[in-house]
């Protein structure tokens, strides 16, 4: 199979576009300059394919050219910006050029760094284009943060962002996953950052856009996606903002009843925190990447089924590349000052207390730990049963084993209530072993069903998922 060439230049996309005089389109940017119509014009050649750049920075042109809007920064704007532009653009041309034009309209609405003040740095980008002429057209538009330290450097960022999508847009429709790779080309992940992408329209209809979004973790684009109960990709920086947060990592392969508990029992002690209003907390089923791979690859039928599963329970998931914990809590500590939660098994204990685990870090375990517990965030322990010697024994945060080096450290986060334990509803699931789960519905129906909630075990069976039934 082919692959995607890399070593085109931004300027090179940017003539590439110019010299094809059947791509014409415009260009609106509402924040942060005119780069992505500067990038085309500088390159010569831009009287071929552009047929007008427009900014509109002041709110009331801006709302009298597209209506009204509650956010200018939105996915909303975006929309209607895209509308208007693909509209009038097909509308004044399309009798006039080539009758094998294919038309476009790209736009930005993006706040980048203010002259006074450190604001989050992000916008809502898109394209709207024919992939064939006369097509009814179809959609990329994607969610960026940008991480400059001054405008001008953002403002060159999302020029060059802004000539990858509009070349892979036309270039690479035909595969979407280059689409996605082709966005950090002359960035890298240290300047921008996108957390959500999203395809449609008639050409993307078969695209899956949660894949899609796994490929930005997987492109180095972005550290975590979300997707709510829905299924929908969702912008963190909008979901997290504010709200307390209480994190449930797993594999989730499949998701059972004692990671119901476990939540259960987590959400009830982190609610009665003084800075916790109940109503408010956001509940996180947390999947880390490596637990998605497979050799190199990701099982796309697998996380998806590990979606829908806990979808199907309510559950907003995000997907991450976080394997440390700290780096999670520091993830969410961007959008939000509100306590964090941390829910996990006392069987975690394993490589949570593993000092290899921390290896690469200049400060060890220590170090691990101090950036876990800077601030308002607490880790509950959930119990288990285990068997021990032939006996089955109740493990618990005061009664597990850690190296015998590392036991003053497990005494100091419980004496100053970093790790708590949590007492769970229902003790009769503390046996459920998810990989004996696992290995069990992979041989058909059998008693692993009554170890998941109901709802689960009818879609794993009924639509053959996680391998149901294959040996």
């Amino acid at each position: 199979m082919h692959k995607r060439d890399t070593t085109l230049s931004t300027d090179q996309k940017a003539l590439a576009i110019n010299l094809d005089k059947y791509k014409y389109g415009s260009i609106v940017e509402i924040g942060a300059g005119q780069e992505v119509a500067r990038r085309f014009f500088s390159v010569g050649a831009a009287a071929g394919t552009i047929a007008k750049t427009m900014s509109a920075y002041d709110m009331a042109v801006s709302d009298d050219i597209y209506g009204h809007a509650d956010r200018y920064v939105s996915r909303s704007r975006l929309l209607q910006m895209l509308d208007k532009e693909f509209s009038l653009v097909v509308q004044r041309l399309a009798h006039v050029r080539p009758k094998n034009t294919t038309f476009f309209a790209y736009a930005a609405t993006v706040t980048a760094r203010s002259f006074k003040q450190k604001n989050e740095c992000h916008g809502w980008v898109g394209i709207r284009l024919q992939l064939h002429p006369g097509a009814e057209p179809s959609d990329v538009i994607l969610h960026v943060r940008m991480l400059d330290n001054d405008n001008a450097q953002q403002s060159e960022a999302l020029g060059i962002l802004g000539v990858n999508l509009i070349h892979g847009a036309f270039h690479h429709f035909h595969h979407p996953a280059w689409v996605v790779e082709g966005l950090a080309d002359g960035l890298g992940s240290e300047r921008i950052e996108v957390d959500l992408i999203h395809f449609s329209g008639p050409y993307f209809e078969e695209v899956e856009n949660r894949l899609m979004n796994l490929h930005l973790i997987r492109s180095w684009l972005t550290r975590a996606v979300v997707f709510a109960p829905t299924g929908d990709v969702v912008v963190p920086g909008e979901l997290f903002y504010r709200k307390p947060v209480m994190v449930m990592r797993g594999s989730f392969k499949p998701v059972t009843l004692v990671n119901e508990d476990m939540m259960c029992a987590g959400l009830k002690q982190f609610s009665q925190l003084a800075a916790v209003d109940e109503g408010e907390i956001l509940s996180l089923a947390e999947i880390t990447m490596n637990s998605l791979i497979s050799g190199d690859n990701v099982d796309g039928a697998d996380f998806l089924a590990r979606i829908d599963l806990l979808a199907s329970l309510g559950y907003t998931v995000m997907i991450s590349d976080y394997v440390r914990y700290f780096r999670l809590r520091a993830y969410l500590r961007r959008y939000t000052q509100k306590p964090i939660g941390i829910v996990l098994s006392v069987r975690d204990f394993n490589y949570l207390f593993d000092e290899k685990y921390y290896e690469g870090l200049e400060g060890g375990i220590l170090e691990a730990f101090g950036k876990l517990f800077p601030d308002n965030t607490h880790v509950y322990v959930y119990p288990t049963r285990m068997q021990r010697g032939g006996e089955t024994t109740l493990v618990t945060l005061d009664n597990v084993e850690v190296p015998a080096n590392l036991r003053h450290l497990l005494t100091f986060l419980k004496e100053n209530q970093k790790l708590l334990a949590v007492e769970p509803h229902d003790d009769s699931h503390l046996h459920i072993d998810v990989a004996e789960v696992l290995t069990g519905l992979r041989r058909g129906r059998g008693a692993w069903m009554d170890d998941v909630p109901p709802g689960v075990a009818e879609r794993i069976v009924s639509n053959r998922l996680l391998g149901f039934d294959t040996e």
